[in-house]
C-alpha cells in the first residue's frame, strides 16, 4: 500500500457516511470498498478537466474541491464546492461519458475513486446502488436548479446572505449572539460562485457592515444580526 492509500475497511467507514451509499449493509459496503481506490491530493491539483473521458467518479474524504468551467473568453465560473463526505462527477456516468467541468483541489486532502466499469458491475448486481445513485443525482440537479434561480432572480446582497447562512449552518462558531465563520474561498471565487464581480461583492459587504448586519475581517465574517441576514436572504 503506497503513501496516502487506505485499506478497504477504512474506505468502507468513509463511504458509508455518504448519501450515495446510505442504507447499505456491511456486506455491500465491503463490496464497494473492494473496488475503490484512495489517495492523497495536493492543493492546486487538477483531478480532471472539462471534456476529459470519465474513468469513474469520486468521494471527497478530506479537504475541499471546486468544480468549475472556463468560458470562451477565459473567465472561470465556479459551479460547486465539494465538501468531505460528498460524491462528485456521478453525472459523467451518463450522457457522453465525459466530465462536464474541471475539478481542482483547494487544499491538501484525500479522495476515494470509484472506477466506472467496476461500479457499473455493482449497479447491475444490486438495485440499491441504482436507487441511491438516482437520489444523489436528483439532489445534485435540485442544487443546480436552486443556484440558477438565485443567480437569475435574487439581488447580489440576497445571494451573499444566502451563501453565508448556508456556510454558517455547515461550520461556524457562535458566541454572545455573534456568529463567526471563515470563508471557504477567495473573494474572487466567491464572486464567481454568486454570479457577480469582486467590486460588487465588496460594495455589498460594505453596505451590510454599515447596516450593522455583519463585519468582514479578511477571510473571516462575523454575523452580528442573523435575523436580518435571513430576512435579506428571503428566508
Amino acid at each position: 500500500m503506497t503513501s496516502g492509500e487506505r485499506q478497504p475497511v477504512e474506505i468502507a467507514s468513509i463511504v458509508k457516511k455518504s448519501l450515495l451509499f446510505s442504507g447499505l449493509d456491511e456486506a455491500h459496503l465491503a463490496e464497494v470498498a473492494s473496488i475503490a481506490q484512495s489517495r492523497a491530493i495536493a492543493k492546486g491539483e487538477t483531478l480532471f478537466t472539462e471534456g476529459e473521458v470519465a474513468r469513474g467518479f469520486y468521494l471527497l474524504a478530506s479537504g475541499s474541491i471546486k468544480l468549475c468551467k472556463t468560458s470562451p473568453d477565459g473567465k472561470e465560473k465556479v459551479l460547486h464546492f465539494v465538501h468531505p463526505g460528498e460524491t462528485f462527477a456521478e453525472a459523467a456516468f451518463f450522457g457522453d461519458g465525459r466530465y462536464p467541468a474541471e475539478a481542482r483541489a483547494l487544499e491538501n486532502g484525500s479522495i476515494v475513486f470509484f472506477p466506472r466499469e467496476a461500479f457499473l458491475g455493482l449497479l447491475e448486481r444490486n438495485p440499491r446502488f441504482s436507487l441511491n445513485l438516482i437520489i444523489s443525482l436528483s439532489l445534485l440537479l435540485r442544487r443546480f436548479a436552486r443556484q440558477i434561480e438565485e443567480l437569475t432572480f435574487a439581488e447580489v446582497p440576497a445571494r451573499i446572505a444566502g451563501y453565508l447562512i448556508e456556510l454558517a449552518e455547515r461550520k461556524s462558531t457562535t458566541f454572545q449572539g455573534k456568529t463567526y465563520l471563515d470563508l471557504e474561498m477567495k473573494k474572487g471565487e466567491m464572486a464567481s460562485r454568486l454570479g457577480t464581480v469582486s467590486e460588487t461583492l465588496s460594495r455589498s459587504f460594505r453596505k451590510m457592515k454599515e447596516e450593522g448586519i455583519l463585519e468582514v475581517e479578511g477571510s473571516r465574517v462575523v454575523i452580528l444580526d442573523m435575523v436580518r441576514l435571513k430576512a435579506l436572504a428571503g428566508k
